[in-house]
């Protein structure tokens, strides 16, 4: 199986359907039977949508977050597609991975 790393960066506030962007893309990369995905939260961070970095005065609201799925590479191209369809304007990035646990070496998953 290829397996890959799909990463989204998006605004921690950003919405699609009524819901937090990330909470919806965790939800569809389950559905799609991803092996894990993660949210990262930022402290700094700069794109296309420019400068962003939490202050003393302004904790939070619009900084970026980093959505990691890890899944089989014919489910990632599904998860783009889909983002498509639904018209989410996101960044994204893909890159193959090895997957293993420390002491008993790659997991091997089957599509």
């Amino acid at each position: 199986m290829n397996t890959v790393c799909l990463r989204f960066y998006a605004r921690e506030g950003e919405q699609h359907r009524a819901r937090l962007i990330h909470d919806y893309l965790l939800e569809q990369a389950k559905t799609f039977g991803a092996s894990g995905a993660t949210v990262m939260r930022a402290s700094a961070g700069f794109g296309r949508h420019g400068w962003h970095e939490t202050t003393f005065f302004e904790l939070g609201g619009d900084l970026p977050v980093v959505i990691e799925i890890i899944l089989a590479a014919t489910l990632a191209e599904k998860m783009l597609a889909l983002c498509a369809a639904e018209q989410l304007h996101l960044f994204y990035t893909l890159m193959p991975v090895t997957m293993g646990i420390t002491g008993s070496g790659p997991v091997h998953e089957s599509d």
